[in-house]
C-alpha cells in the first residue's frame, strides 16, 4: 500500500479551525520575511489554481480571497505519528516517505486482516475516523506502482494497479507522473520522443543508461513493473 495524506497541512488546518474547512486556503509563509510561498492548498484552493511552490503573491492573483495561515509544524507531525500508529497497527514493515505518505508491506498479513484491498479500506477509514483527516490509498504489487495508484486516485478512495493488466492502465500516462521522473529529466525524455510511461518501457536499456546513467535503468525497471 502507499497510503498519502490529502492536503495535509490545509486539512490540518481546517481540522484546527472549523471555520476554515471549504474555504480557498493555503499554508505559507510571510510576505513580510519573504518566505511567501504557498507550501500547501486545500481542494478548493487547488481548483482556483493555485499551486503548491508558487509564491502567495501569485497565488492572491489567481485567487483574491485565498486565506493565507503560517504552517504549524508540530502539529503536523503529531498527526503525521498518529497515523502511522493505525498503519503499524497491520504490518510492522512501514516506510515514510516525507511526513504525509507511507508504504506499508501487508505480505504475510492476509491470515490476520484478509484482502489487501479490504485492509486498504479499512486504513482509509480508521484515519478519516480517529484523526480528522482523509487518505489516498495506492494497492500494488511493488513500491513504484503503489505511490502512482495513490497519486491517481481521487481524495479518500482507494485505487488498485494489479500486475496481470498495469501496461493498459500505466503505460498510456506521461512520463512524468513516474516517480524518479523529475522536470529535467521529463524534458531530456521528450526531446528523445518518449513521452510516457509505456515510451520509457520499450526503450532500449543501453540508450536509457547512456542519456540518463543509472537513473535511467532504474526507469526502465520502474516503467516494466520490476521494482
Amino acid at each position: 500500500l502507499h497510503c498519502d495524506m490529502n492536503n495535509f497541512y490545509a486539512t490540518v488546518e481546517a481540522k484546527k479551525n472549523p471555520e476554515l474547512k471549504g474555504k480557498t486556503l493555503a499554508v505559507g509563509g510571510s510576505d513580510k520575511d519573504r518566505h511567501g510561498i504557498v507550501l500547501a492548498k486545500s481542494y478548493e484552493a487547488k481548483l482556483k489554481g493555485v499551486k503548491t511552490g508558487e509564491s502567495l503573491f501569485e497565488a492572491r492573483r489567481k485567487c483574491p480571497e485565498l486565506i493565507v495561515v503560517p504552517p504549524d509544524f508540530d502539529e503536523y507531525l503529531i498527526i503525521s505519528k498518529e497515523a502511522r500508529e493505525v498503519y503499524y497497527s497491520y504490518t510492522d514493515k512501514v516506510e515514510p516517505y516525507g511526513i504525509d505518505e507511507c508504504w506499508l508491506d501487508l505480505s504475510g498479513t492476509r491470515g490476520l486482516f484478509g484482502d489487501p484491498l479490504i485492509v486498504a479500506d479499512q486504513i482509509k477509514e480508521r484515519i478519516k475516523a480517529e484523526l480528522g483527516v482523509t487518505i489516498s490509498v495506492g494497492l500494488s504489487f511493488n513500491k513504484i506502482f503503489a505511490k502512482l495508484a495513490s497519486d491517481l486516485a481521487d481524495r479518500d478512495s482507494v485505487m488498485v494497479i494489479d500486475e496481470n493488466d498495469f501496461q493498459e492502465k500505466i503505460w498510456p500516462l506521461p512520463a512524468g507522473d513516474l516517480l524518479g521522473v523529475g522536470h529535467a529529466t521529463r524534458k531530456k525524455l521528450e526531446w528523445y520522443g518518449i513521452h510516457t510511461i509505456g515510451d520509457i518501457a520499450s526503450t532500449g536499456e543501453k540508450f536509457l543508461k547512456r542519456k540518463l546513467g543509472i537513473n535511467g535503468e532504474r526507469l526502465l525497471a520502474y516503467a516494466k513493473g520490476l521494482d
